[in-house]
């Protein structure tokens, strides 16, 4: 068995063609339980997702270092029978278990691909502690939420349009405007003002060009592959739909980081002792803001996009 020292890729050595496929063929390589470290000089994320689109959750991939100048990233073969659950999968089955993993700040939408072991470990949090509040989620009282797992895609797609997307293009002009007039009056006070104001203006520019997307371009795909799974359309005539799938998700990440990024600069959403009431009130619409794109994301990362790919899937295969 090679050692993990011994397995080590430095990317920037290769041709741009040659990266991916060499990366994947020493993967392929790998026994269970083996790991390839991999050096590169920007963040592989695409790659993350496209060996997961091919190769599936039979790998856990772990930052060594990220950035800003090197990014060294540990690839490991999973052992068969560890494919467990991941935080997606597990509150895409029973969203009350989201409210178990919020409390812990274990990412269940864009972070959605971790098993609970895998979060946990990251977060330096016991999993037996989190894995217990999760079987007494079990044990709650049955007010559960929206069926969205049952629901067809189409719908689903919809649903997230008129609902979500509509949220954040009513609620984004006024969290930019009151972030704003926040800094502006208290920013001399408290600094961290002036970069939660530019982390607003930076989601309010991502999120408007990816709704934009998703509704012109990979909504309209995902009703034509349900079309032609009930046989409205020709599967022949559609594209794959990962690619796009894996440029939202991406995407999702990025404003899941600024998300995070203003709550720890606002220490959790706690006010000061000398704030006013627009400062009160920028702070409980950032928090309400993030827990609707938390289930927001969750909607497409965990139900609809797998889901799609599913049926992609079925569908090359017939």
């Amino acid at each position: 068995m090679q050692t993990e020292t011994e397995n080590i890729l430095n990317v920037t050595l290769l041709e741009p063609r040659q990266k991916h496929p060499t990366i994947f063929a020493r993967f392929d390589e790998l026994a269970e339980g083996e790991s390839l470290v991999i050096h590169n000089d920007h963040d592989p994320k695409p790659l993350y997702y496209q060996l997961l689109g091919e190769r599936g959750n039979i790998f856990t991939w772990d930052y060594l270092e990220s950035g800003p100048q090197w990014w060294h990233i540990k690839i490991t073969k999973k052992i068969s029978g560890e494919n467990e659950e991941t935080l997606g999968q597990i509150a895409a089955h029973d969203l009350r278990k989201a409210e178990v993993f919020k409390k812990y700040g274990l990412d269940f939408c864009c972070g959605g691909k971790k098993t609970v072991k895998e979060a946990c470990a990251e977060k330096g949090i016991d999993p037996a502690k989190v894995e217990q509040e999760l079987q007494q989620a079990d044990k709650a009282p049955n007010t559960r939420p929206l069926p969205y797992g049952e629901w067809n895609l189409d719908f689903l797609a919809d649903y997230i349009v008129n609902t979500h997307h509509s949220f954040v293009r009513k609620t984004l002009p006024d969290l930019s405007a009151y972030a704003n007039k926040v800094k502006q009056v208290h920013g001399g006070q408290h600094p961290e003002l002036i970069r939660i104001h530019e982390l607003v203006e930076e989601v309010n520019d991502e999120m408007s060009s990816h709704m934009i997307k998703e509704e012109k371009i990979l909504f309209p795909y995902i009703k034509e592959l349900v079309g032609a799974n009930k046989g409205e359309a020709h599967a022949a005539q559609l594209g794959s739909v990962r690619n796009p799938i894996n440029m939202m998700e991406m995407e999702h990440e990025l404003v899941g980081k600024n998300m995070e990024e203003i709550r720890h600069l606002s220490r959790d959403y706690t006010l000061p002792e000398d704030a006013c009431a627009s400062y009160s009130l920028l702070f409980r619409m950032l928090e309400e803001f993030e827990d609707d794109l938390h289930l927001h994301i969750h909607l497409e990362n965990n139900i609809l996009f797998p889901k799609a790919l599913e049926i992609e899937k079925k569908l090359k295969s017939n």
